[in-house]
């Protein structure tokens, strides 16, 4: 099952999660953070935790109206730090 909406894809966007194609900012209530699907670092650890941590059966993803980060944060979640690829020196 791919998590990727096509729609978005189309329109010039990042890529969208298969229902929440309409929304920037995705938050997964059981880490209590949002996503920055315009983001692909954010996006692919979006999707990742999607498939992995089956969060579409689970129920525990949410979107925002208006879709911002202030509202996200106005409902207590935080950002998704992007992920830190680790380089060497």
């Amino acid at each position: 099952m791919g998590v990727v909406a096509g729609v978005g894809r189309r329109r010039g966007l990042m890529g969208r999660l298969k229902r929440f194609d309409e929304y920037r900012f995705v938050g997964t209530r059981d880490t209590m953070r949002f996503y920055d699907c315009d983001d692909s670092d954010q996006f692919a650890a979006l999707e990742e935790r999607v498939e992995f941590d089956q969060l579409f059966a689970a129920n525990l993803l949410s979107t925002f109206a208006p879709d911002t980060p202030a509202e996200a944060r106005n409902r207590g979640f935080r950002a998704a730090a992007a992920p830190v690829v680790e380089t060497e020196a």
